[in-house]
């Protein structure tokens, strides 16, 4: 697919160029072709008003740009005279040109046959033709047509080259999004396939008539516990789905980050006390965002809830709140094993987790997914630092205009 898109991204340019081409091209050779002809024209009619005598051929006035001769015709149409730059000694053939521009009727046109512009024009004595060679407006022509496409095969080229550097530029996201896509999917079914296999196999057992009633109690609860692992997943999903295109983030409102931040981290002080860790907070009070309260919740919640996870007991858990000018700063940190440059950059990528043994920890890898969905759909900014034993997260935010000291 995206093979044909990038071929179809090319095809696409191509064409704009190719017929942008033609229409610069086709202009330069009329509007050329065209001056040539007023030139001639030009030199023609002022010829044949004025006719000039030559004394050497290389000597002719500065009006006149093309080789010509005069023919001076009386009543009856009969050359009377022929002044050029030609041998005008043959009569029958000056007659046949005579009798040719009397059969195209025209003042001004031309003798394809001969290669020759004429004008006429009236004279006291009866009539005056003008011809023009125009051998040398036609090989202007031709040269000018040869580098015309001389130029326009090297522009093609070019043309053809940089789109195809453009393609693998334009591609690129949509490619990564499908790879991504791809991953997601294939994720997401493994994650599907371990709860779903044991709830078959517990399903089977609870069936089966070989175990007592305990046992199938036992089967019942193995169920119902994978059951909600699986929805608690398909949740998760669902959740990066919407953030993912912020439909679920409309409707901002100004939302006071620091009682926020105060009000989601009561609930988790127990939990934190339980696992043997301390949790302790440095919070700015009045500091003030636009956004949505309840996904910016949502975010503390996921900080918090992974330094919970992966920290190493005992420890001392921190959430710091500050205000920078027109930013603020929520940096959330734990006691936990160095992460490499990868692993820090990585982290946020969907199902991916630092650990192999996530089940033990119940994540999945969305929850960060989720949370830098929603930053940026806040202009905000999230990463992750890992120095002298401690990894910490951290998310600047703007600080709404009234609020900002």
């Amino acid at each position: 697919m995206i093979r044909k898109l990038r071929l179809k991204f090319i095809c696409v340019n191509m064409l704009i160029v190719t017929v942008m081409l033609t229409g610069i091209f086709t202009m330069v050779y009329h509007f050329t072709r065209e001056d040539l002809e007023t030139q001639s024209v030009s030199m023609l009619q002022a010829v044949a008003t004025s006719p000039f005598q030559p004394n050497r051929p290389g000597d002719p006035p500065d009006w006149v740009q093309l080789p010509f001769f005069v023919l001076d015709l009386d009543q009856a149409g009969n050359v009377t005279s022929a002044v050029g730059y030609y041998d005008l000694t043959d009569e029958d053939d000056l007659q046949a040109l005579v009798s040719d521009v009397d059969s195209a009727g025209d003042r001004v046109g031309v003798l394809p046959d001969y290669g020759l512009r004429y004008c006429r024009s009236v004279t006291p004595h009866g009539e005056r033709i003008a011809f023009a060679d125009m051998s040398s407006e036609q090989a202007t022509l031709s040269n000018l047509i040869k580098t015309c496409l001389l130029i326009g095969a090297l522009c093609f080229a070019v043309f053809l080259l940089i789109s195809w550097l453009l393609a693998r530029w334009a591609v690129k996201p949509v490619e990564k999004a499908w790879q991504q896509q791809r991953q997601f999917v294939a994720d997401a079914s493994h994650e599907l396939k371990t709860p779903l296999t044991v709830i078959m196999t517990n399903a089977e057992l609870l069936n089966s008539p070989d175990f007592d009633e305990k046992r199938r109690s036992q089967f019942a609860a193995h169920i119902l516990t994978m059951s909600r692992q699986m929805r608690r997943l398909i949740e998760e999903m669902l959740e990066l789905a919407r953030t993912d295109n912020g439909r679920s983030l409309s409707g901002f409102a100004p939302v006071d980050l620091s009682r926020l931040v105060s009000d989601a981290l009561l609930p988790f002080e127990p939990v934190f006390f339980e696992k043997g860790l301390t949790l302790t907070s440095d919070i700015v009070p009045e500091v003030t965002v636009l956004g949505s309260g309840q996904h910016l919740r949502q975010v503390v919640d996921i900080l918090l809830d992974n330094a919970q996870k992966y920290s190493d007991v005992p420890g001392e858990v921190t959430a710091v709140l500050t205000r920078q000018g027109s930013r603020c700063r929520l940096s959330v940190s734990n006691p936990g094993p160095a992460l490499s440059k990868e692993e820090l950059r990585s982290i946020f990528e969907r199902f991916y987790r630092v650990d192999s043994a996530h089940t033990q920890r119940g994540s999945y890898g969305l929850g960060l997914s989720i949370a830098r969905n929603i930053v940026a759909h806040h202009h905000g900014r999230i990463w992750a630092e890992s120095k002298e034993g401690r990894v910490t997260f951290t998310v600047e935010l703007p600080v709404r205009a009234s609020a900002r000291s």
